[in-house]
């Protein structure tokens, strides 16, 4: 769509180069959603793609993520044979309800920030333990776990003018085992549960709920549970409040197909573990 409201679209090559926010500015990264729609409160695009992060950056102790990343680019992605949470990342990949085209264009930065329960970039990246660097509108740094960074449903923790620069994943959750699980109304209809669990070597299991609820939730065990105690878990720490309610399922239902998933990814990652 054309956003004829626009009257400077700027390219800055460095962060000093960042123009002063003002009403009216909005970033371009991969712009999926941004010309998906009028924007009559736009009046200048900051195109970031003149900064040109690295999409993808392994270290020793971390894989980061630039927010300017693609989904494609992320998708290929050749991993470590010992990161036996790999798997995911195509996984998740695969949620979102969006074509090759969209793959090549849209960015993991943009889906974190556009914060939709359903944004199954927000899902690979908290159960991942996933840290969000933030360049902060008037100078500096912020970091924030990917879990505590979306507060809702379209709501985050970034204030005008905030830039999400990157996002470091630890190599150690990556070498994880992990189970992954999804449903949604229609074949190819958006999330309405997407659930991850994930097991440390020495006994630990964390379950991420995303889509059935308005921003992530996980749960932590110190050994993997029975299935009454998660149960209760469950029902005792997600509010019938956080449910996300809107066309792609209903907040029941997707109470119903988080108890049923989790339970799935329970008896998955507790096979072969000693009780």
């Amino acid at each position: 769509m054309d956003l004829n409201t626009i009257t400077t679209v700027a390219h800055p090559q460095t962060r000093a180069q960042l123009p002063a926010w003002t009403a009216g500015d909005a970033w371009l990264a991969g712009g999926t959603w941004l010309f998906s729609e009028p924007q009559a409160h736009l009046a200048r695009l900051i195109d970031l793609t003149d900064l040109k992060w690295p999409a993808l950056t392994i270290s020793q102790s971390h894989l980061s993520i630039a927010a300017t990343c693609t989904v494609a680019q992320l998708d290929g992605l050749a991993c470590p044979s010992d990161w036996l949470a790999a798997p995911l990342i195509n996984q998740c990949c695969r949620a979102f309800l969006a074509s090759f085209k969209i793959w090549k264009t849209a960015t993991i930065g943009g889906n974190l920030c556009m914060s939709l329960p359903a944004g199954p970039m927000i899902s690979l990246t908290a159960a991942l333990d996933g840290v969000c660097t933030i360049w902060k509108a008037g100078g500096g740094e912020q970091r924030i776990p990917v879990a505590e960074f979306v507060t809702g449903n379209q709501g985050n923790r970034l204030t005008p003018g905030d830039l999400l620069r990157q996002i470091d994943i630890p190599v150690a959750a990556l070498k994880r085992r992990t189970a992954f699980r999804q449903i949604s109304l229609a074949p190819v209809g958006r999330s309405a549960a997407l659930l991850i669990g994930s097991l440390d070597a020495d006994g630990p299991l964390t379950l991420t709920v995303t889509a059935s609820t308005v921003r992530p939730i996980q749960l932590s065990f110190a050994k993997p549970p029975d299935a009454g105690a998660l149960r209760d878990a469950i029902v005792q720490q997600i509010g019938d409040d956080l449910y996300h309610t809107d066309i792609h399922g209903q907040p029941l239902w997707r109470k119903h197909m988080t108890l049923r998933l989790a339970e799935e990814i329970r008896g998955e990652l507790s096979a072969g573990v000693p009780s």
